[in-house]
């Protein structure tokens, strides 16, 4: 790929992408639109929060996996590569279970064996460690460099992305009351350590002085910046991006604390 190549307007034509995006988001409008009386009481309808957020999801994951951002990571920057990761598990996977209303999840949590797993899973210990595992594992430079060069492992990857970034932010996020997220204070605490626990990622990545994911030393230099200072920006936009989306978070948590122990007082 040619730095003359290059164009924001260009978005990739991945039909399992495309299909995927738009199974996921067409399931969902059935389910809280025609079928939504066949799994719930008729009174339970779904806000426009709801809609809205899922959708926005959605398109988001479209737009960070195939439109320009995805162009730039496949074919020229580091650092849009960390962006789409970004994207696709601190933002894409709150605005997904911001929009699911807790009815939708509650009948599939009937089951004992599923209720059994999803306990496992989003249990804030299991939750943290296996989206910070999976995180770190494939920023390995060998595991990286393979993604970029063999599709079906880059799908697998941004799959395993998603899904453990949906359980990490279950415990803050859950729906339904059957699987309840943490206390105020435990939330903070949650925030705070996953805030933190990839700081040495951020360093490996920020202050090696040489570059460590050799498939971008083959890519072309757009707009002369070098692959070093490109891996350079690729980390301060990893450790930018977990303060300007946990630093809220924190204070939103803590704001709903405060206003508790207040109604408490009264």
């Amino acid at each position: 790929m040619s730095e003359d190549s290059f164009s924001i307007w260009y978005w990739h034509w991945h039909p399992d992408l495309y299909s995927g995006v738009a199974l996921l988001l067409g399931t969902y409008l059935i389910l809280v639109g025609p079928l939504r009386e066949k799994i719930t009481a008729r009174d339970n309808i779904p806000t426009k929060r709801h809609v809205i957020c899922f959708t926005f999801g959605c398109m988001l994951m479209l737009f960070a996996l195939a439109g320009p951002v995805h162009e730039l990571a496949e074919g020229y920057f580091f650092g849009a590569h960390m962006l789409q990761h970004i994207l696709i598990t601190l933002i894409v996977p709150p605005l997904l279970l911001l929009g699911t209303p807790g009815w939708l999840i509650s009948p599939v949590l009937k089951y004992r064996y599923n209720m059994s797993m999803a306990k496992f899973l989003t249990h804030p210990i299991i939750a943290f460690i296996s989206f910070n595992i999976v995180f770190d594992i494939w920023h390995f430079p060998s595991l990286y460099d393979g993604a970029l060069k063999i599709h079906f492992v880059h799908i697998l990857e941004h799959i395993f992305f998603m899904v453990t970034a949906v359980i990490m932010w279950w415990p803050i996020l859950s729906p339904v009351p059957e699987l309840p997220r943490l206390s105020y204070q435990l939330q903070m605490l949650y925030l705070i350590l996953i805030s933190l626990v990839q700081t040495p990622l951020f360093a490996v990545i920020t202050f090696s002085n040489i570059a460590i994911y050799g498939f971008y030393e083959n890519t072309p230099k757009l707009w002369g910046i070098t692959h070093l200072a490109d891996q350079q920006i690729g980390g301060i936009i990893m450790k930018l991006s977990w303060l300007i989306i946990f630093v809220p978070a924190i204070g939103v948590v803590f704001y709903k604390w405060y206003q508790q122990e207040e109604s408490k007082d009264t």
